[in-house]
């Protein structure tokens, strides 16, 4: 099983304003992707990626976790 390592580039814990909070996701020490969160909602950044993020509304965010089920 993979180990996971997930760092958060701001601390400690406030309202999110108009700035992203930043998540990088590692997996046995190689970086997965990042991990925006946002007022408006969610942005996954794969490894690398320059442009092909998935963005999601909070809503739509909620319901693929739900689906996952």
């Amino acid at each position: 099983m993979a180990e996971h390592r997930v760092t958060v580039t701001r601390t400690p814990a406030y309202d999110v304003g108009y700035a992203d909070i930043e998540f990088e996701i590692f997996g046995d020490e190689e970086k997965l992707g990042k991990l925006h969160l946002s007022r408006g909602g969610v942005d996954w950044w794969p490894r690398d990626a320059k442009k092909n993020k998935v963005e999601m509304t909070w809503e739509q965010f909620r319901d693929r976790l739900e689906r996952a089920d």
